[in-house]
Formats: C-alpha cells, structure tokens, sequence
C-alpha cells in the first residue's frame, strides 16, 4: 500500500523544502517509485511551483506523480467562506491519483508565515490527517538558544498531539552551527525515544543568487556576465571615493551605484583583474541612468551580470535587503549544500526503517549515482584533481565540497586558480590548492621518481623537470599514499594522464594491462561495457584479462557480473580470426575464475534478449541476461557505447580505469561537472578497497 509522508513546518522560517528534498534523496534510493505534492502552493499556477519543478526535474518524475494542489488564494477563499471541508477533500483526490502510482509520497505542507501561522499550523495538521500521513515536523532552530529550541520542540509535539496528528520524525532546521550538540542534548525525548534530527543553518542556502536578486526586483540586465547562480554574500553602497569603495569591497558583494559613478564602475571592474582584489557578484546601477557611453563597453566584459535599476539608490538597497533566498532558485550548488548537511547530520537508514519500505528491484540512473554519493561520503577519500586551472573542475570541487563527498587537493597556479574561480562566483573555501612549482614536496617526489625509474636512465635533474607536470605530480601522491586517487582528462588527452601511473603506480598482481569500463545508466539497469577507451587491439590473454577485471569493478559497484564476451556470431556459428581470439578469451576466463558466469563468443542480441538467447544459446546462464560486455577491440566498444548513449539515452559514467595498484582515472576533454562529479565518487570508492 501506498505510503504518504507530511512534512510540516512548526514554527515560521523553518526551512522545510530542505527536509523535502533530503527525504526525497534518501527514499528515492530505497523504493522504486516516488511521488511529491504540495497541497498548498504560494503562486497562481500549482504546476509552475519552484518546488514541484525541482523535484520532478531532479527525480525525473512525471508531472502525474509531481503536483501542486490548491493556490494560496483559493485556500484563502475556501477558509473565509467557511469551506474548510472542500480544501481537504480536493487535497485528497489528487494525493490518491498520485498514491496509486507511487510506493510512498512526499507532501510538502504550507509556509507558516508568522502572520497567519496559527491557521496555517491547523490547517498542515488537519490535511495530513485528511491523507493519512504520518508527520515530519520542523521546528526551526534559527536564532535560538538551545534551551529555547528543546522547549520549541517539546510544544510542537504537543500541539501536534492535541491535533491527533501521528508523529513520525521530528527534526530541527537552521540550527545555529556552533551549537549542534547542545541542541541534541538540550532536545528531551518524545514516546517513540527516536532520535530528533538537528540540521544547522547553511549560509550557501541563506544567501541569494544574481538571479534572484534579479527576479525580485524585476531588473533588467544591460551587460557582464549571464551567471544568475553566482552568490551574493553582502551589498555595499557606493557612497565614497575609489579609493576607499575599493577598500571597503569584499568577495561576493552585490555593488549598488548611481548610473553616472563611472569611477566606481571602472574601479570596480579592475578589481576583477587581480586575484589579489575581490570580485562583485553583481552591479546594481541606479536612478534609470545609463553609463557613460565610454564605460558601457567596458562593463560588457564584466564577469559579473550589470543590471538598471529605475528607482533610486536607497530603495535599491532596500528591496535587495529583503530578497529571500530558497534551495530551488540556485539549484546545483544550493542543492549540492544542502543534500551535503542532511547526510552529515540525518540517518537515512534510520528514516526508511522507520517507513519499512521494501527495497527497489530495479536500478535507475539517479539512484546509482545516489548510491555512489553515498557509498563515497561512506567512509571518506582524499582525491587529487591536478587541472585546477579548468573552470569545470574548480564547479566540480565545489559541489563534491558542499555534499561532503571526499577531501580535495586541487594542483596549479593558486593565484590563477583563485583568479579564475572568483571570476566565475566559485567558493573554493575548504579545499586544497597546491602548486607543484613552489611545493615543498617536489624535491621528495624527484627522488622518489628518479629511484623508480633510474633503470630509465631517470637522474634527478629530469625527475625535478617531470615533477612541474601536474600529471606526474598528482600520481605521486597516490603513489606516496598522500592522496588516495586522482582524476585528470579534463584538459589533457588519455595517455597524459595515465602515463605517470602506467610507469611508477603499476598494475595489481595478476592484472596484466590496465584498461577501463563505462558503467552504462539505462532506465531500469546498470550495464557495464569494457573496453572502450585504452586498448585498442587486446589479444585473448589480455581480453580475458579485461573481462576478469571488468566483472571485479561491477561487482565492486554493485552489479551482478554475467559476462558476454561479444563477437559477430554467437557460440560455435562463426569463424575468424576475431571470433577464434574471443573463444579462445572465454575459454582463459573460465580457467582464471570458474566462479564467475560467461559466455563467448556471443552477438549483442542474444546477450540482452532473452527470446533470441533462447533460440541461438538454450540453456545458458548468461545469455539474455548479461550484464558486463566486454567488446574484441577499442573500434567496437567504443562506438556501441556512444550508439547506446545517444540513441537508447543511457547515461554513460567512465572510463573507469581498472588493473592499477591505485586509483587513478581519466575523464573525457568534453566531460561536464556533472561527469566529473561522478568519477571523482568512483575514484573514491575504488580508493576505499585499496589496502
């Protein structure tokens, strides 16, 4: 039966979407089908609701299962004219369409405004008892004492109580972060003694975006930048000379100025050249006034977004005092910040054992890489990205920071590094930076590599020149345990990156060559395809070395190795040179690990199709059902993987390197953040099974 979940605020300014959203991240991971609603939404359109619209988007969940209901005004309507009933009855027909669709659903309760808070708590507590929900209430801890916030809590669950309301989670938000303990030991225990969950205040949440601030004064943006996600940490005025505005700026503030201060402008716009000086996160210019026509070309190669503003400097400042900021506006970096809080601070294995959910049998895309978030964060890495000049890798580390995935080390110029991540809003706040031109340890690692490889005729002149490479730099501190792995390929091609690693890191023993494995996100299934990216003729005995290998990794990442070890005819139909080699690679697995299910050689249709297995390959444990292909050559595998990736809209996550001693892999020069998040979690997890 369909499960529903109530999330409540209790007090105003809670921060309940972000509960919304890490229940909606943990249940995702442990049930097949989630639905999210939001009987109440605060706009004039239940479906363009912010809130809905992130989660469908996240979840990839069809507007059918994510719905808002009523609109603030027709709730308000229903109340005044005394037809309390038909907002419940309404709530509960959509609820029961989204339910018989769903394993558990999310609902979303009302923002307790302060004004009407009373009304709105009776009606949170009315609708989940209409629904049948079981309740998650949010006390918000901002600005209170930890005595305060336990007495907070403990009139909470009384009123919630005297509404009959069944209490299943209560949780306190915004929480001030010096004093998260003494709130827990402050908090006294409800019936049920579970754990009361305490979630501090996030700053990265609390501060609104360039775009926001854009939205809610309904500006008009006249040059710079096209970045709406970039961070406002403060707003200065500029009142004063140059000299002392200069002075007085910070990182990340918002800039309001009169249209006709072109100095302030021009100053301002300097600032951004140095990475010794901070860099607006916008400019505000005032009173209608349009730049000097001198300056306005200037100001268009600003890195930050320049906006008009028709009224006057004071009431700009104060319209942008009360910009409100939410999880949903920001997405990816507030997203990454508050996903990273509630797994520091929430049990999710606690919650879902609460709902005794049953586990999902199918494996979709999101809910691998949740799981690869998770199994990272799990039992922390430390992860080297030696391209820290790219401006991917720099968003990269801020999310992998903000959800709290694994330490980061990023290599290069620390100036240019700062230059260029203030230039395009990124917080490296948290993470290393190290150049391997004025490190200490450059010295160390030449000695280290001209011992390695004195048989190379290496002396430690040319390891001091090898070791400026942050390639060569980066894998020898995998190979000194300083770092667990690295992820390189963002900017340098394939061998650049595993060269360093082939010569002084080495393979496993038994693992002749290293080679690599996509892990091929379907809708339903991971499949694992290999090798598509390093090997481009493998013999048979290196073949079955990468089948061996690949069915090692899927394992690792929780897919259950069948092996297809895949040719142009299937089982003893065809001749040739490749399909002799393939045969002669099935038969070499089978003698290594006759433990492990393969089949060989075999066409691609009867390893994924039952009913064509079932005709060419009767009776076989593979066919039908594989799950880890392993493709003759690099020509092959690496133009399936493509075809599926483009043509079947599988998410394509690799290459995974495999067969060396530690982890080091490489990315594509066309990989976006998100792909770089991903293998950076890999390169973690692998990290974790290295003794």
């Amino acid at each position: 039966m369909s499960k529903g979940i109530y999330i409540s605020a209790t007090t105003p300014g809670s921060g309940k979407s972000l509960v919304a959203l890490g229940l909606a991240e943990a249940l995702h991971s442990h049930t097949d089908r989630i639905g999210f609603f939001k009987p109440v939404v605060a706009g004039d359109d239940p479906d363009g609701d912010p809130m809905v619209a992130l989660i469908r988007s996240r979840y990839n969940l069809e507007p059918a299962v994510c719905r808002g209901g009523l609109t603030a005004r027709e709730v308000r309507k229903y109340l005044a004219e005394g037809q309390r009933e038909e907002i419940g009855a309404r709530s509960v027909d959509i609820f029961s369409e989204i339910a018989s669709q769903c394993d558990v659903v999310i609902v979303e309760g009302t923002d307790l405004t302060g004004q009407d808070s009373a009304v709105e708590f009776a009606l949170n507590a009315r609708l989940a008892n209409d629904l049948g929900c079981p309740m998650v209430a949010v006390v918000s801890g901002r600005e209170r004492t930890p005595e305060e916030i336990a007495d907070a809590v403990d009139v909470a669950r009384k009123e919630l109580y005297a509404a009959r309301c069944s209490l299943l989670i209560m949780m306190v938000n915004r929480a001030d972060p010096e004093h998260l303990d003494a709130v827990s030991a402050a908090i006294r225990p409800g019936l049920s003694h579970r754990p009361v969950y305490v979630i501090p205040e996030i700053e990265e949440i609390s501060r609104p975006t360039t775009g926001e601030v854009s939205r809610a004064l309904a500006l008009r943006q006249i040059a710079g930048s096209a970045d709406m996600e970039r961070e406002v940490r403060g707003v200065k005025v500029a009142a004063m000379s140059v000299a002392n505005f200069i002075g007085a700026l910070a990182t990340g503030d918002l800039v309001i100025v009169p249209g006709d201060r072109a100095d302030i402008m021009v100053g301002a716009l300097a600032s951004t050249f140095s990475p010794e000086f901070p860099v607006p996160s916008a400019m505000i210019l005032t009173g209608g006034l349009s730049p000097d026509e001198h300056v306005l070309p200037l100001l268009a190669a600003a890195p930050f977004p320049v906006f008009s503003y028709p009224g006057d400097t004071y009431h700009a400042a104060r319209d942008v005092s009360v910009v409100r900021s939410e999880i949903w506006s920001g997405q990816r970096r507030k997203v990454a910040s508050a996903l990273g809080a509630w797994a520091k601070r929430v049990d999710d294995g606690e919650i879902v054992e609460r709902l005794n959910l049953p586990r999902p049998e199918t494996m979709t895309p999101l809910r691998f890489l949740h799981e690869l978030i998770g199994r990272a964060r799990a039992d922390r890495r430390h992860i080297v990205l030696p391209e820290g000049a790219d401006v991917r890798i720099l968003r990269a580390a801020e999310i992998l920071h903000r959800r709290d995935v694994c330490d980061l080390t990023l290599l290069g110029n620390v100036a240019q590094i700062h230059e260029i991540a203030g230039a395009n809003g990124v917080s490296l706040s948290g993470i290393q930076i190290m150049d391997p031109v004025t490190s200490p340890l450059r010295e160390r690692f030449a000695e280290e590599y001209a011992r390695l490889r004195a048989h190379r005729g290496v002396d430690l002149q040319r390891a001091l020149e090898a070791m400026l490479d942050v390639s060569y730099f980066g894998t020898m501190m995998v190979q000194l345990g300083i770092v667990d792995g690295m992820v390189s390929g963002a900017a340098h091609t394939t061998a650049h990156t595993i060269r360093p690693a082939l010569e002084f890191v080495k393979t496993r023993s038994g693992v002749k060559i290293v080679s690599s494995v996509f892990f091929m996100l379907l809708p339903d299934r991971v499949l694992v395809y290999g090798d598509c990216a390093v090997n481009p003729e493998p013999d048979a005995e290196e073949l079955a070395d990468i089948a061996i290998a690949s069915a090692e990794t899927g394992a690792q990442f929780g897919v259950e190795p069948r092996v297809a070890m895949l040719s142009y005819s299937t089982g003893g139909s065809g001749a040739g040179a490749t399909v002799d080699k393939v045969r002669r690679a099935t038969e070499l697995v089978r003698g290594r690990r006759p433990d492990l299910p393969v089949e060989g050689p075999i066409q691609y249709d009867a390893a994924v199709d039952v009913s064509i297995a079932a005709a060419k390959l009767p009776g076989s444990h593979v066919a039908g059902q594989a799950t880890v292909f392993i493709f003759p050559d690099l020509n092959t595998g690496n133009n399936t993987y493509k075809a599926v990736q483009q043509s079947a809209g599988a998410v394509a996550v690799g290459p995974v390197l495999q067969g060396l001693r530690k982890p080091v892999n490489d990315l594509s020069r066309g990989c976006t953040v998100e792909d770089i998040v991903n293998t950076v979690a890999i390169t973690a997890v692998q990290a974790q099974q290295v003794s």
